[in-house]
């Protein structure tokens, strides 16, 4: 069970780093009002207290993230943007996921 809170804390952190990145893109590209950037700010700084919420080292836990940033960024992709992923696209978030649990789920010796 320790893996499957793992993956969804790494999943929920993800998801706060792509609202609090997505929310200034609006603004800026959209040319949405700059009140996003509030809500933007909140999202940025509950992506990195999710990330305090790791239990291992912050190099490898910023290290497994990145497989777990690859894959949301992809559903994002689809829900948000509406643009599917190619089978490509899914390719390459399976082998960053494959890598994520590879780092974040290995055994330690210390």
């Amino acid at each position: 069970m320790p893996e499957i809170k793992t993956f969804l804390l790494f999943a929920a952190t993800a998801v706060a780093e792509i609202v609090g990145c997505y929310l200034p893109w609006m603004w800026l590209r959209q040319g949405m009002s700059a009140w996003l950037l509030l809500p933007a700010a909140l999202s940025l700084a509950l992506f990195v207290w999710l990330l305090t919420l790791h239990p291992d080292a912050s190099g490898r836990v910023y290290a497994a993230y990145g497989g777990m940033y690859v894959a949301m960024a992809l559903v994002w992709l689809w829900l948000v943007d509406g643009i599917r992923p190619t089978l490509w696209d899914l390719l390459g978030a399976a082998v960053a996921l494959t890598g994520m649990a590879i780092i974040a789920f290995a055994p330690r010796n210390a």
